[in-house]
């Protein structure tokens, strides 16, 4: 759900805040969710369940409790209850739906940190809200300088306002532990205001501040991810990736979380295959894999010694030929299976439409250099050129002094 200011103008380029997919109000593409239980009327007799989700700056989502019954939607800006003041959010989901959200992340109804919602945000609430939101940049890059100054191994991802203004909450990433309470009072005497520090991981950094990946979209941790399951390089060796750190690796630094989005699949396949370590005994030798096709079923084996030729056979014949070795049985030979594969590579074009033939280009050009080489004759061949030359010429010179004998004029004989 986009905001009011997001439209585009004559020319294409978008309104608003053109931050380029997380607006002012922080609605574009950032952990949206469908209510798709919208147009769906309680049963005669229920409540509407009265918890509301709120999001804040870069999908950073609480559940608060609607105890005035105000009548609320998705895209409403409200107050919210903070630890100290107020917070400005958005409210996101509505309805059954945050109950079922609130089940999926364990989140009781009897706690006793309950937050609840204040009112709906008026003006002076938002312009509060805004002011204090063109501040973060600025404030962003003065700690970076700061943190650099006092030698601190940290980096200062990102800054986020309380609604109130009353609270600067700066997240950060480092490898090792931080003592920063100098850096706090740098802080606090520099922006007049409550700090709090909070250290976040490198993939909660990288949804924090979005960015758009290798595939050309925006991050799934920024758009839709919200559990960071741990990835391992077995996931890239299942799909016979190479493991190159600069490919598998996301702006994270960390591996790429879609690198377990089809590894199920990829498991399930892998099933039909004989492990790549069993080789495969004939009579004309042992053969060892060389590689493997898991989207045709095929596999690639070469023998000992000549691991230039390799010869392709099916998942199928592979498994046959372990049997028929586990029973101390040996093949003939892997050309016997390879020749039902072999595909012809000589591709028929037909002429179905009276064009030219498309092979006409194919035939091998003729050498210039053999041309040049008949033009290039010897004195000999020239004299004798030349005299057929000469003889041509005096041919052609007694045809010309021939005379045609007059005819006699009829008028004359009459």
């Amino acid at each position: 759900m986009a905001c009011n200011s997001c439209s585009t103008g004559k020319d294409g380029q978008p309104k608003g805040c053109k931050n380029n997919g997380t607006c002012g109000t922080d609605s574009c593409n950032k952990l949206t969710v469908f209510d798709w239980l919208a147009n769906m009327s309680l049963p005669n007799g229920e409540k509407p369940f009265n918890w509301v989700e709120v999001r804040f700056k870069n999908g950073r989502k609480h559940y608060y409790h609607n105890t005035e019954n105000l009548t609320l939607s998705i895209g409403d800006v409200v107050a919210t209850q903070a630890k100290s003041g107020h917070d400005i959010g958005m409210v996101t989901l509505t309805g059954e739906l945050v109950r079922i959200q609130m089940k999926r992340k364990n989140i009781s109804e009897k706690s006793d940190d309950i937050l609840k919602i204040y009112r709906k945000a008026s003006q002076k609430d938002i312009d509060i809200w805004q002011a204090a939101r063109d501040k973060e940049e600025l404030m962003k890059v003065k700690a970076r300088q700061f943190a650099i100054d006092l030698k601190l191994q940290m980096k200062i991802s990102d800054i986020e306002f309380q609604g109130d203004a009353s609270k600067a909450t700066f997240y950060y990433t480092a490898e090792e532990r931080v003592d920063f309470r100098e850096l706090i009072k740098v802080f606090a005497r520099e922006f007049r205001t409550r700090i709090e520090m909070k250290q976040v991981g490198f993939r909660q950094e990288a949804a924090r501040l979005g960015g758009i990946g290798s595939c050309g979209r925006e991050l799934c941790c920024s758009t839709w991810l919200t559990d960071f399951r741990s990835v391992s390089t077995s996931a890239a060796r299942y799909q016979q990736l190479s493991l190159n750190p600069q490919k598998l690796a996301g702006q994270c630094g960390k591996l790429k979380c879609c690198l377990n989005y089809e590894l199920d699949t990829y498991l399930d396949a892998l099933k039909a295959f004989p492990k790549t370590d069993i080789k495969l005994k004939t009579e004309k030798g042992i053969a060892v894999c060389q590689k493997t096709d898991i989207f045709n079923g095929h596999m690639w084996y070469a023998y000992e010694g000549e691991w230039m030729n390799w010869h392709k056979i099916t998942t199928t014949q592979a498994n046959e030929i372990i049997e028929a070795n586990k029973a101390n049985k040996k093949v003939a030979s892997l050309e016997q299976y390879a020749s039902d594969l072999i595909e012809s590579t000589k591709v028929a074009f037909e002429n179905v439409v009276g064009q030219d033939s498309l092979t006409r280009f194919d035939s091998p050009k003729r050498n210039a250099k053999r041309k040049n080489n008949r033009k290039k004759t010897s004195p000999v061949n020239k004299n004798a050129k030349s005299n057929n030359s000469n003889q041509t010429s005096n041919k052609n010179n007694r045809n010309k002094n021939y005379k045609r004998k007059p005819q006699k004029n009829k008028n004359e004989n009459k």
